[in-house]
């Protein structure tokens, strides 16, 4: 590994990495945890904040596409809605449709855009594969 790539980098992609990261350990967390419970609540909570920093953080991050936004920026939006519908969804008491949205959001704007992360050329190939 090779962390020189994070050293270089500028603090919102430090924000945006670490919310990312922390966003994931806390929802596979919340997987694994019963539902419903006082823990669970507190965790969805956290999550759902560091998926809105995850988010708002990402629209600074333009060093790819020359200062414009790049095709994966479409997740922050999808991102955005995703934490309403599922705060609503609690909200009104609609656990179906909450634990939907979450499991989208979790899958949608989290695991499938860190996947695109890890692509040739981004910051993290940099850092696991020396690229």
């Amino acid at each position: 590994m090779n962390f020189d790539p994070l050293t270089s980098a500028s603090p919102v992609i430090l924000i945006h990495l670490a919310a990312a990261m922390l966003a994931l350990g806390l929802g596979s967390l919340m997987w694994l945890r019963p539902k419903g419970t006082k823990s669970h609540k507190m965790i969805g909570r956290i999550f759902m904040i560091l998926m809105i920093v995850t988010a708002i953080s990402a629209i600074s991050i333009r060093e790819i596409n020359r200062g414009q936004f790049s095709w994966i920026h479409i997740f922050v939006p999808l991102t955005l809605v995703g934490v309403a519908q599922a705060l609503w969804a609690i909200k009104n008491r609609n656990i179906k449709a909450h634990i939907g949205h979450v499991r989208n959001l979790f899958f949608f704007a989290l695991l499938i855009p860190g996947f695109f992360s890890f692509m040739p050329g981004r910051r993290l190939f940099a850092v696991f594969f020396g690229g």
